[in-house]
């Protein structure tokens, strides 16, 4: 990055795979690029609009291919977005200069388009149903969008171990957890299974091709920050919020396994001492009191649709609640390395608020003030002294035995 970086922010746009014209160039009065880890990235641009001479500019429609790139003279500016044209909106006040906003989308929103109704699995000799595992189903449903998935190691294995283990101990009952879309778009229906598996999805504008990386990221991974701010210094202003509220020991289910005519209790909790997860299944006997005494009070129990779905329900349900205790939002001198999935060093906010976070997403604005950068973070629970997994076997705990 440049040397004095506060003094030359730069970016550049190109609309149907062109730069602006210069007079169209010298229109804009403000650019803001929004990216975060849920939904689609987007970009606004104002324009001012005298004597109404950009009304009906050629270049200013929708569905025309829209790139920003961004940075600080004389580094080269990096491409931070490609997408699309989708909305034109013009004013016209009754004093003051008539003005028209451009807004863009990435590619993710392609997903939102149009209702499916498929089911995912593979039929084999004999009738048998094998669902897809997951990763494979992202794939299939990204591809049929001409994006590119992008789904990291351990959430992939993770994800397809649960779904094994579903099926083995459940092998007669493969039909009522085959993966099916049913009247919903593609956007939703990842979405859903993006939940259940903890990944987070977002389209990554830093892999090539740009704008074309549909990444599935597991939200038990990478823990090197890449960058440090300092409050009173990098760090313009900052506002923590801690919250016990949802504090939860565990996600339990009570479920019936057919094949045995028998009934199950599984719980999925968060180990801190190791940084894993621990399942444990119990025999259907007594209750939650009985089985995990004093934890039972911060246990929360659920109702799955089946065996087969009931640990990626539990997933979903734990996840969040394990890193929504302490979140925030802050301000910098704008940066483009700031971006969703990121994990920055905030240090000059005491022994409590100090330390390691995740950015869930971040605003980029130019306008007459120059370029600043706002964004929202969030603390997980594997950040801190607590040893982090290495990879899938020491990712779950079953029984409090790790995985081979």
């Amino acid at each position: 990055m440049a040397r004095y970086p506060q003094f030359g922010p730069q970016f550049t746009m190109q609309i149907g795979g062109a730069n602006l014209p210069a007079g169209l160039r010298g229109s804009i009065s403000s650019v803001t690029w929004t990216t975060g880890i849920e939904g689609s990235d987007s970009v606004e641009v104002s324009f001012a609009n005298p004597n109404l001479q950009w009304l009906d500019s050629p270049t200013l429609k929708v569905d025309q291919p829209f790139n920003l790139s961004v940075g600080y003279a004389p580094d080269p500016l990096e491409k931070v977005f490609v997408g699309e044209i989708t909305g034109v909106e013009s004013s016209f006040p009754s004093g003051g200069m008539p003005t028209i906003r451009v807004t863009a989308h990435d590619f993710l929103q392609r997903l939102t388009h149009g209702q499916v109704d498929r089911a995912f699995y593979i039929q084999i000799p004999a009738s048998v149903t094998i669902p897809l595992p997951d990763p494979l189903v992202a794939a299939i449903v990204s591809g049929s969008n001409l994006l590119i998935p992008d789904l990291d190691p351990v959430g992939g294995v993770l994800s397809t171990l649960m779904t094994l283990a579903s099926y083995i101990a459940a092998p007669d009952e493969p039909q009522k957890w085959v993966r099916k879309q049913q009247s919903t778009s593609d956007f939703d229906f990842l979405t859903a299974i993006a939940k259940e598996n903890g990944w987070e999805m977002y389209i990554d504008h830093t892999a090539d091709p740009k704008g074309y990386m549909l990444r599935f990221q597991f939200i038990v991974q990478d823990y090197s920050p890449s960058m440090t701010l300092e409050w009173g210094s990098s760090l313009m202003d900052f506002t923590p919020r801690l919250t016990t509220v949802g504090d939860v020991f565990g996600i339990s289910a009570r479920v019936w396994v057919a094949s045995l005519q028998l009934d199950f209790v599984i719980v999925v909790s968060w180990d801190y001492d190791r940084a894993a997860f621990n399942l444990m299944i119990y025999p259907g006997l007594g209750d939650l009191n009985t089985l995990l005494g004093e934890k039972a009070s911060k246990t929360i129990s659920i109702k799955p649709t089946g065996f087969g779905n009931s640990l990626r329900e539990i997933l979903s349900e734990l996840l969040p609640r394990l890193n929504n205790r302490l979140t925030g939002t802050g301000s910098t001198i704008g940066n483009p390395a700031i971006k969703p999935g990121k994990v920055i060093n905030l240090t000059g906010l005491g022994g409590q608020f100090s330390g390691l976070y995740r950015i869930t997403s971040a605003t980029h604005t130019f306008d007459g003030s120059g370029y600043k950068t706002s964004f929202k973070v969030r603390q997980e629970v594997w950040f801190g002294g607590i040893p982090v997994p290495t990879g899938p076997s020491g990712l779950l705990r079953v029984q409090g035995q790790p995985i081979q």
